[in-house]
């Protein structure tokens, strides 16, 4: 089972169970973009899987893509399209979500909307301990540890003063 996104197939659980595949094995998913959601990825793990695995795809809310069942050619060019159709449907999906995602988070911020954690306040010796970092008497490091704050907060704070 995989909790990621289907976005591609860089899913470690994906590739496990790809990899264990065999001839003769069925992988059953619920609907083809529970497979994926990338067109040409898609229809290369069913080239994968099916060819070079020898295993069984059952889709099963589209029977008609169900690979057990020898087909003749016309029944196989037909799984084909239907793959193909599917595979295009679930990537436009995909993608209008992530414009529509892209529209939200922009209306957001026109609004006024912030994101993200809120930015840590300079503790008051702040000055004193950027002076004794800039003259090399402390590491970046200790000065961190001095104002409370991570290294990577430090080091970004030197960052926007343009040191």
């Amino acid at each position: 089972m995989d909790k990621q996104s289907g976005k591609d197939f860089e899913r470690a659980n994906c590739k496990k169970l790809v990899k264990k595949l065999k001839a003769g094995d069925t992988l059953i998913v619920k609907s083809i973009d529970r497979l994926g959601r990338n067109y040409d990825e898609i229809l290369e793990q069913r080239r994968i899987i099916t060819k070079e695995k020898q295993a069984a795809i059952v889709v099963l809310d589209m029977p008609l893509l169900d690979t057990r069942q020898s087909r003749d050619l016309t029944g196989t060019l037909i799984a084909d399209i239907v793959l193909q159709l599917l595979s295009y449907v679930a990537q436009t999906e995909r993608e209008f979500i992530r414009k529509r995602q892209a529209e939200g988070i922009a209306a957001a911020k026109a609004r006024g909307v912030h994101f993200g954690r809120i930015a840590k306040e300079k503790p008051e010796n702040y000055s004193a301990i950027r002076d004794k970092w800039r003259k090399g008497t402390i590491s970046s490091r200790n000065a961190s540890i001095m104002s409370g704050v991570s290294h990577k907060t430090f080091l970004k704070w030197m960052k926007e003063e343009g040191v």
